[in-house]
């Protein structure tokens, strides 16, 4: 008998491809998204939920008004929160990057950095397009994390990495039940999670650009395993 590999919903972007590689590549079976569906009906039919990078989470959903920077994509908004929280409170393992950390953050209470240039003393450069997977900046990661034991399982003190990046907004008050798993040097919040979670890890660089060199590919792997675990219950 054919074992299913786990459903991974994708939402959906401009960049989509190589998010769907590295889901496939870890064992998963992702399937694109629309922002037209129904939250919880997806939910039911998913293992696990990606939630991909984008444009800017509408300040209005945490109660300030927009820097002259921000660009809000309110189709997304309207699917994406609903489908975090759901997520969230089903305890459906979720991955979340770039905008997909900041939607889980505001999803879950928390609130954003709008614009780090103008907000933050940081000679550090966290916009860089092109090429996608080009070096910005090394990352310290939390130890004990569920991020740190999918990045390197072995025993650690305080790990960095080296990660791409292609943000002007960040986290800023951490929603409540997560925690700082990962910081840039400048102290710009690079990755949260929900320690008691199946797997909830969202993070501010873009992972799934090293599908070919297979840096994060541990990270994936750690995601679908949780997605699969769930699946067999």
């Amino acid at each position: 008998m054919t074992t299913r590999k786990p459903v991974i919903g994708v939402t959906p972007c401009s960049r989509v491809d190589d998010y769907l590689e590295s889901v496939k590549r870890a064992g998963g079976e992702p399937v694109v998204l629309s922002n037209d569906d129904d939250p919880s009906a997806v939910l039911d039919r998913v293992d696990g939920i990606l939630l991909t990078g984008g444009l800017d989470v509408d300040p209005a959903l945490y109660h300030e008004t927009p820097h002259p920077t921000t660009e809000t994509a309110p189709d997304r908004d309207r699917f994406e929160i609903p489908l975090s929280r759901e997520a969230v409170k089903r305890d459906i393992p979720l991955f979340a990057i770039c905008r997909g950390v900041q939607v889980l953050n505001v999803a879950e209470g928390g609130t954003l950095v709008q614009d780090i240039p103008s907000a933050t003393a940081t000679n550090l450069q966290h916009s860089i397009k092109e090429p996608k997977h080009q070096i910005a900046h090394d990352v310290s990661i939390t130890p004990g994390t569920r991020l740190a034991s999918a990045l390197d399982p072995g025993p650690m003190t305080r790990p960095t990495c080296s990660v791409n990046s292609r943000h002007h907004q960040a986290v800023e008050k951490v929603a409540p039940s997560f925690v700082v798993s990962a910081t840039s040097p400048d102290g710009v919040v690079e990755a949260i999670e929900k320690p008691d979670a199946a797997f909830c890890v969202g993070v501010q660089w873009h992972p799934e650009n090293f599908w070919k060199t297979g840096e994060f590919a541990e990270l994936f792997k750690t995601f679908v395993a949780a997605a699969g675990r769930r699946h067999m219950r």
